[in-house]
Formats: structure tokens, C-alpha cells, sequence
């Protein structure tokens, strides 16, 4: 069967794009946020991942306020990212892993959840950047993983709750652990943390939240499922909800709370990045 060999989540602002385009990672301002990934790509060196599940939101490239799901799959051979308006530079294709696509498909819509099934999908910077920041070296070497995009509404209200998200997380890992198949699955969550990006509250950072909420993924990961969306809205921001990604991705190691359940093997936060709170956890299930 396949295994899960770990969780990865990480912030996807487009400025990351821009600083990694005009080479700026070495600057004052930046240089904290990178210096973060230097233990991240160590371990992907060691751990060797061969597919990347990724839960990610879409802001308005492939789905916009017209049709929005609630959660979304792709199933595609590949997927392709285009110009959002950000300047930021379109990345090579990233082969996509069908199989095990399908296979979450079945098992998610057999389990009550309602998907939107997509054979044909581009991907915007809560895809491409994260995959850029993870891999830095993807131009020489190429992506070294195939990837299943798991896009969750975090646009367009109503949105689903962190208790919804949670059990939607859990119901991916165990389809990937019922998977048959040998392949290695690094699980990522893109997005946040805490940010407002417009209204009386542009610029809104709740770093004690945002660092009790990285602690609770460690030794208690449904903390946050207690919080209503508009509670979170209020405690995060109106973008700092995309932490509802965290939440699925941390379901999807399969542990539950108490002391050893998963181990931290890598955590940065960082204030600010473009008005925004980056935060990076890497994660590995115990055992």
C-alpha cells in the first residue's frame, strides 16, 4: 500500500514569486523567510517523495466567483499554470498522477463527499510556488513528483467548516493508505497564515494565533475545528482562513492527538511577507 511519509505546509504569497524571479532571496527582508527551506529540502533529499497531494485554494484562475466548488480534484495528465496578473513567471508543466487521482475520487464520493472531478485543470501560485519554494532546482532537474491538486473554497462563502475540512483530510489519507501501490505520498498544505488583504483591517497579523494554531497540529490538531469559518475569518483575516489547507493536510497523516503522535521535524515563521504571516511546518506521522 502506498505511505505517507510526511506533511509539508507552507504560505503561497505571489510576492514569493516576484523574489524568486529578480533572484532576491539573499536581501534583508527575505532572507529569513528562504533560510526556512534549507531543513525542507534536506529532507526531500533523504525522504525521496514520488507524489505530492496537495490541498490548495484557487484564486479565480481556474475557478472563478461564477462556479465555485466546495472541493475540487484533479484527475488530469498534466497541469499548467497561467498569467494571474502578479508578474510572476509561468513555471514548467507538473505531471499529474491520475491513478491515484481516481482512486481518491472513489473513495471520497463513496464516503458522502461531494466532488467536482476535473480531467482538465490549470493550477495558479498556491500550486506553483510551493512546488518552487520545496524544489528550487526544478529548472535543471525538473519536478522530481508527480502531483494531485485537492482544491478547497476559500473564496467564495458559504465555505466549509474546519471540522468539514478535517474529515475531508482524514478521508485522503486513508485513501492514499488503501492505495495499492508502493509509491511514497508527501501531503502539502499551501496557504496563510494569518493576512487581510483588503477593508478596515488590510494588513491584519494575529501572531499569537498563528503560533498557537502551528502548535496544536503538533499535540492537539483538531484545536481549530471548534472555531465557526467567521470566528477563524475574525481570529485570521479574511485570506487567513486558507489555514482550513493546514488543517486538511494535517488530517491526512492519520494520527490523533497526544504526546508522539507526529513528529516536528522542521518549523519557520516569519512577519511580514507583502502584509502577510508565512509560516512552514514539516511534519512526519510517528512510527
Amino acid at each position: 500500500m502506498a505511505h505517507i511519509i510526511g506533511s509539508l505546509t507552507t504560505s503561497h504569497v505571489p510576492a514569493i514569486g516576484r523574489a524568486i524571479a529578480k533572484n532576491l532571496q539573499a536581501e534583508a527582508y527575505w532572507k529569513p523567510f528562504f533560510d526556512g527551506y534549507a531543513p525542507v529540502h534536506e529532507w526531500l533529499r533523504k525522504a525521496r517523495p514520488d507524489i505530492a497531494v496537495i490541498f490548495y485554494n484557487d484564486h479565480g484562475l481556474n475557478f472563478f466567483l461564477d462556479k465555485m466548488p466546495t472541493f475540487a480534484i484533479g484527475a488530469a495528465p498534466e497541469y499548467r499554470n497561467a498569467d494571474e496578473g502578479w508578474g510572476i513567471p509561468q513555471l514548467p508543466p507538473f505531471k499529474g498522477e491520475q491513478k491515484l487521482a481516481w482512486h481518491l475520487i472513489e473513495q471520497l464520493i463513496a464516503r458522502d463527499f461531494d466532488l467536482t472531478t476535473c480531467q482538465e485543470m490549470v493550477v495558479d501560485h498556491a500550486v506553483t510556488l510551493p512546488m518552487a519554494l520545496l524544489w528550487p532546482d526544478h529548472e535543471r532537474t525538473g519536478w522530481p513528483v508527480r502531483i494531485v491538486p485537492v482544491c478547497i473554497n476559500t473564496v467564495q462563502f458559504p465555505l466549509p467548516s474546519a471540522r468539514r475540512c478535517y474529515a475531508l483530510g482524514e478521508a485522503v489519507g486513508e485513501a492514499i493508505r488503501s492505495w495499492p501501490s508502493d509509491e511514497r505520498v508527501l501531503v502539502v498544505g499551501t496557504g496563510g497564515l494569518s493576512h487581510q488583504l483588503d477593508g478596515e483591517r488590510a494588513g491584519f497579523i494575529n501572531k499569537d494565533f498563528d503560533l498557537q494554531f502551528m502548535e496544536s497540529l503538533v499535540h492537539d490538531p483538531r484545536w481549530a475545528t471548534q472555531y465557526s469559518v467567521h470566528e477563524l475569518v475574525e481570529k485570521t483575516g479574511t485570506q487567513g482562513v486558507e489555514l482550513l489547507m493546514w488543517l486538511a493536510a494535517r488530517a491526512a497523516l492519520g494520527t490523533d492527538a497526544g504526546p508522539g503522535a507526529v513528529k516536528r521535524v522542521h518549523q519557520n515563521y516569519h512577519i511580514p511577507i507583502s502584509n502577510t504571516a508565512s509560516g512552514l511546518m514539516l511534519l512526519e506521522p510517528a512510527g
